[in-house]
Parts: structure tokens; C-alpha cells; sequence
């Protein structure tokens, strides 16, 4: 089998000792490449900046000092894998791995251990968020200045679509009742959270359907449909045409100029106001600090 060419192999950003640079280097040639960055905020924004599939951490250059930082990333993107990487055992490590656990990261790999490298190469050999990216990149563009939690939220939405088929999975992320996020969508004159969830997937519908060995089927699991004639009713009801018919007219340029125009373009000075994630009373939910963030150009 042939290596992917870089703009096919998946890409992580890293925050590991100087030691370990190379080790990982050397375990993702032809597999996945590689942004090293000094620190978790660091890191941070070059997945707001990059298409960026996966963050590795070393247990042993996140110390409690990053915690905070390491919670923020995990919060910002619900569906970015985040990983723990141990190349040795000390006895910091247990407390190490117990303080990533607990702000949030639940991939740990260990590479002192034969199977290690494998595992690691396998937890990136999907890119997950290229296709993310695709579709959050020109969303956000057509938002300037929208309110941090706005912002956030349409990134979780965007990151989570293909494994959340509910507003209610949604919801759970940030810990806010569906009811709520309805009347918030309600109140501030914007489509519902239902339709933007619904429409979200269809772009990644037309994206995995760019990829001619994948059948309808495919696609439906792909999106965990519980049947292929469940997504074909779900296309229907949006879109009245047959799943078929959806392949053959809307390629995701197609199916992206269409989102655009009906649900981001007519509501750009709602969105400007809105806060999604904010408690009744104005005090903000579960939203990363700006100090840290970036934003996506």
C-alpha cells in the first residue's frame, strides 16, 4: 500500500518533552503528521488555526500547572480526541495521568508497553476533524464578532453532528436542558437548534458521499443512522428527494452554498447578539477563557 500523500495523512498538535518530539515523529511517518507546540494554549490555537485531528499531551510535560488549560481545551472541543502520552514510568506518572483524567482527557497511550506506537497510529489513522474543518471554517467566516459562547457552541455543534443525532446528545455536552437551548434559539429569532443540527449532518452527508466507494449505506452508518432507509426518510423530510437524488444534486459545494444562504447569511445580526451557553441572568455557562482561546481565521 502506497503512504497518503500530507494533505491526506491526519494531523496532531503535540505538547511534549523535547525527547519525545522525535520518538513521535518517527512513529507518524506515513501515518499522521505532526505540530509540535510548547504549551497547551499553544496548542489550543493552532486547532482553532489548522485542521488539526487529535492533541497529544506527555504525562510528563503536563503538570498541574496546565490542568486548567488542558480542561479548557477538552471543553472547547468536545470532539477532538485528546490523548495522553506515557513514554516512561516514575512515580509522578500515576499522578499524572490522574490529573489529565480529571480534566478531561480519556485516551491514555502508553508506548513502553510493545503495542503502544500501534495504538497511538490507530487513534489518529481516521482524521476526524478535516471534515469539521470544511464546514466550520466558511460558517464562522460568515459570523465576525459573534459572542464567544456563540462561537463555541457552533464549534461543538459542527465537531459533534456525525455522532449526535439529538438536540438532547447535544445538550448534554454543556450541561443545559433541551428545553432551554430551544427557547434560547426561540427567543433570539433564529431557526431551532434541531434544524442547524440536522442541516450540520447533511453536510457531512454530502462530504463522505465525495467518496465513491462509499455507498448510501456507508453514509448512513457513517452518520449512526439506524438504518439506511431511516437516513433516506431523513433526507426526504428536509429536503423531499430520495437519498440518491441528494448524491447526485447536492455535492457538499452545492450542499454548503445552500446552508449558507437559508440558515447562517439571513440571521448574521442574531447570531451577533446571541449567547447560547448563558445562564438566565447574564452569568456565562460552561465557556473556555478568552485568555486563552484563538479564533479560527
Amino acid at each position: 500500500m502506497s503512504p497518503r500523500s500530507t494533505d491526506q495523512i491526519p494531523t496532531i498538535a503535540t505538547v511534549l518533552l523535547p525527547a519525545e518530539r522525535s520518538r513521535v515523529e518517527a512513529a507518524g511517518s506515513g501515518s499522521f503528521s505532526v505540530l509540535h507546540r510548547e504549551t497547551v494554549p499553544e496548542a489550543i490555537r493552532a486547532v482553532r488555526e489548522r485542521a488539526v485531528d487529535a492533541v497529544l499531551l506527555s504525562v510528563h510535560r503536563c503538570d498541574a500547572v496546565d490542568a486548567a488549560a488542558v480542561r479548557q481545551l477538552v471543553r472547547a472541543f468536545p470532539g477532538l480526541p485528546a490523548v495522553a502520552l506515557v513514554t516512561r514510568h516514575d512515580d509522578t506518572t500515576p499522578a499524572s495521568i490522574l490529573r489529565l483524567g480529571a480534566s478531561g482527557v480519556r485516551e491514555v497511550v502508553d508506548v513502553t508497553a510493545p503495542t503502544g506506537w500501534g495504538r497511538l497510529r490507530h487513534l489518529v489513522s481516521e482524521p476526524a476533524t478535516r471534515p469539521a474543518a470544511r464546514i466550520l471554517g466558511p460558517l464562522l467566516e460568515q459570523l465576525p464578532g459573534i459572542p464567544e459562547d456563540a462561537r463555541i457552541f457552533l464549534e461543538a455543534l459542527v465537531r459533534l453532528a456525525p455522532h449526535t443525532p439529538t438536540v438532547r446528545g447535544l445538550t448534554r455536552v454543556f450541561g443545559i436542558q433541551p428545553s432551554t437551548l430551544m427557547s434560547r434559539f426561540g427567543r433570539a429569532g433564529l431557526p431551532s437548534a434541531k434544524r442547524y443540527l440536522a442541516a450540520i449532518r447533511l453536510l457531512y452527508a454530502a462530504q463522505y458521499m465525495e467518496n465513491d466507494g462509499m455507498s448510501i449505506a456507508d453514509v448512513a452508518y457513517r452518520l449512526e443512522c439506524s438504518s439506511p432507509q431511516s437516513f433516506g426518510r431523513h433526507v426526504r423530510s428536509l429536503l423531499g428527494i430520495t437519498s440518491t437524488e441528494f448524491r447526485r444534486r447536492f455535492p457538499f459545494p452545492v450542499a454548503q452554498e445552500r446552508f449558507l444562504a437559508l440558515m447562517v447569511e439571513p440571521y448574521q445580526g442574531q447570531w451577533r447578539d446571541f449567547h447560547p451557553l448563558t445562564n438566565t441572568g447574564g452569568r456565562p455557562g460552561a465557556v473556555p477563557d478568552p485568555a486563552i482561546s484563538g479564533r479560527v481565521n
